[in-house]
Formats: structure tokens, C-alpha cells, sequence
């Protein structure tokens, strides 16, 4: 097996420790046990120190699969399992269900999983290219135009990272009146779904619209708990069940621990996503006012998600874009290049009020040297 470096993730890794300025953070500013037992009636410290350590329910407690449920408007808990975090969930899907010779679609730029992942097991993969003027969102016709008749599985990320573009219920549909005439999967990550600052309520799921819809998420983006690495895979009984038989060999359980704390999280959601979107509502309304006043930058801002795909006008590839800016004033993006895409970089809304109008004004007196 053969697979292409995870460019974000690596620069993550290489670049995130030693910054001033997070500007590029896809994840809610995180919350601590002290916090969630703000939520909670229960006392955590006395349940986790009784809490015998042996592997927990293997594909999930009874009680995380009815709080994950509450997220979606059909299934039972025979259609959900659990994974560690959205990207393992991503996978496991894709190494249940994908072979040598299948042909699949997914979008550009997107999260690399749902496109290279899938080349590395031998998949035939064809991506829609999104274009900015477009407000980085697809047509059906795109999708029409590479389809094929052995077309296995559409892959999407929505709403998406980099952009944050969501797919709208109608495109939606008409994706899965595509899907379903030729009998393909449709494998959506919504880990950003639950964070709409137009609508303020949760944007519909591929799973409660289509059959062979599979969708996966985590705790680490909207709900802010990262560092549990809890995910979850929904979708038809037929697939949970495969995917279960194929998890022995990749993670057996999520434990005992992670699997109480996601009940206290999921349980309290309203609390924590009402927290989550009051902090992406105020940084995009920073971000709004202070491009405003920046020539250099643009942006399209979307209605949901944790990130956005800002623009500069300066003539600089963006790895070194990057570097430069975060070596002489500490401000840290994620640069276009890491998606495929130049003059581009990951803006997350997810800090406090005054980091982020701090290192937006440092940015601003840094961009000024290009004038």
C-alpha cells in the first residue's frame, strides 16, 4: 500500500506548537473535564475513579448510540458504531467497502482523506474541482459529468475543510437521486455540521435522506473535545455490520472512559453547540469587519463550519507565505498548497475574541511591507 504524505496534517504537526497567533485552529476552542462538569449534574471525578479500565462495550455503549442518534432525525442504534475520531471512522468505511477498480468522485479542495485514501486501496478516483466565483460550491452537473457506470462511492466533506462549504438540502437531493440511479454509496464527513450561524439549528444529513448514505463525525470539531478522540460511523445495518466485523483488526474499542465522557458531551450538546456558535459567530464577524479594511485579502465566508479559505493578494507561494508570516510575528495559517490550491490560507473560527483581532491586526501591519 502506497499512499501520498497527509500534507495538512503534517504541517500541522511540523508548524502548531510554537505559534503566538492560532488563526488556522479547526476546532472549537477546546473545553476541560472542569468545564463539561459545568454541564452535568453527575460528579465526573468520583465516576471516572470507580470506573473499572477493562475495553468497554466494544462497538459502543447503548447510551452513546441513543445521544448520537439525537443528532439525526432516523436510525436505530443498530446503525451506528464507534470509532476513534472521524478519521478512523472515514477509513474504516473505505477499507470495508471500497476495492481495486472502483471508481469513485469526490471534490477539490477537500480533506485529502476522501480523495487520496481511497487511491491508495486502487480506487479509479475523479474529482470535481470547485472554483471560487462559484462560492466553492458544486453543480449536479459536475457530478453528472463523472459519474461512471462502476462508480462505487461518492466521497464528500461537508461542510467542507478548507472552504466550509455545506451542500444544500436541494443539491443534496439531487446527488441522491444520482446515487441511487446507479445503485453508489454516498460517504459524507460532517464532523463541522452543528454550527450554522444563519440557521442556528443542524443542517440536514445525508443519513436521514438515503439508504446507502454513511456518515461519520466526531467530538473534536463542534463539540470541542478533540482530545477524547471519539467518532462514530452512520449508515445502512448491512454496512455497521461489516464494519464491525472489520474493526476487530484495526481498534477493537474505544474504551470504557472515552465512551462515558461522549454521553456527558452528546448528552449536553444544546449547552456546548450554543457555546460553539456564539464563539464562530463572533470571529466571523471580526473577520467580516476587519477584511473590510484589508485590500490584500478575501474571502468567502460561509454559514457553517469552523473554517474558511481566505485569499492574499501577494505574489508568494503560500508554504512560504506561511513560514515567513509565522517566523516574524507568530501568527500561524495552514497554506493553499497543502490542499492543492496557491495564494490561499486556512482561517479558522474557533479562538477567543481577542486572540483573533490581535493576530488579524499584527497580520495586517505585516501585509503592509507588500504595498
Amino acid at each position: 500500500m502506497k499512499i501520498e504524505e497527509f500534507e495538512v496534517e503534517t504541517w500541522m504537526t511540523d508548524h502548531e506548537t510554537h505559534c503566538q497567533y492560532n488563526l488556522t485552529e479547526t476546532c472549537v476552542s477546546s473545553l476541560s473535564l472542569n468545564d463539561l462538569q459545568q454541564y452535568v449534574e453527575e460528579d465526573i471525578a468520583s465516576s471516572i475513579m470507580s470506573m473499572t479500565m477493562d475495553y468497554g462495550p466494544i462497538v459502543g455503549s447503548i447510551r452513546l448510540k441513543q445521544a448520537i442518534l439525537s443528532l439525526y432525525q432516523t436510525g436505530s442504534a443498530d446503525n451506528v458504531t464507534i470509532t476513534h475520531g472521524a478519521i478512523n471512522a472515514n477509513e474504516l468505511v473505505m477499507i470495508s467497502l471500497l476495492e481495486p477498480g472502483d471508481h469513485i468522485i469526490s471534490l477539490f479542495p477537500s480533506y485529502q482523506q476522501m480523495y487520496d485514501f481511497p487511491k491508495s486501496l486502487g480506487c479509479d478516483v475523479s474529482l470535481i474541482h470547485l472554483s471560487e466565483e462559484k462560492d466553492w460550491m458544486p453543480t449536479i452537473d459536475d457530478f453528472k459529468k463523472v459519474m461512471k457506470s462502476h462508480t462505487k462511492m461518492i466521497c464528500l466533506n461537508s461542510p467542507n475543510n478548507p472552504t466550509g462549504t455545506t451542500i444544500p438540502l436541494e443539491l443534496m437531493q439531487d446527488i441522491i437521486t444520482l446515487a441511487k440511479e446507479n445503485d453508489c454509496y454516498i460517504l459524507c464527513d460532517e464532523i463541522y455540521r452543528g454550527v450554522n450561524t444563519k440557521t442556528q439549528q443542524l443542517s440536514p444529513s445525508f443519513s436521514d435522506y438515503y439508504e446507502k448514505a454513511i456518515v461519520t463525525q466526531s467530538l473534536s470539531k463542534v463539540f470541542s473535545f478533540a482530545g477524547l478522540r471519539l467518532g462514530w460511523i452512520k449508515g445502512p445495518k448491512d454496512v455497521i455490520d461489516l464494519i464491525n466485523y472489520r474493526r476487530d483488526y484495526h481498534i477493537i474499542s474505544s474504551g470504557p472512559l472515552d465512551d462515558y465522557l461522549a454521553c456527558l458531551v452528546l448528552e449536553n450538546k444544546d449547552k456546548i453547540l450554543k457555546r460553539s456558535l456564539t464563539i464562530c459567530q463572533t470571529t466571523k464577524q471580526i473577520l467580516r469587519d476587519w477584511l473590510d479594511n484589508e485590500p490584500r485579502v478575501s474571502c468567502v465566508i460561509p454559514d457553517e463550519g469552523t473554517v474558511c479559505f481566505l485569499k492574499y493578494d501577494v505574489d508568494m507561494p503560500s508554504a512560504e507565505f506561511c513560514e515567513k508570516l509565522q517566523e516574524e510575528t507568530g501568527i500561524f495559517f495552514v497554506p493553499g498548497v497543502t490542499f492543492g490550491v496557491e495564494n490561499h490560507l486556512r482561517f479558522g473560527f474557533t479562538h477567543d475574541e481577542k486572540e483573533v483581532k490581535e493576530g488579524l491586526t499584527l497580520f495586517s501591519k505585516w501585509l503592509r511591507q507588500f504595498d
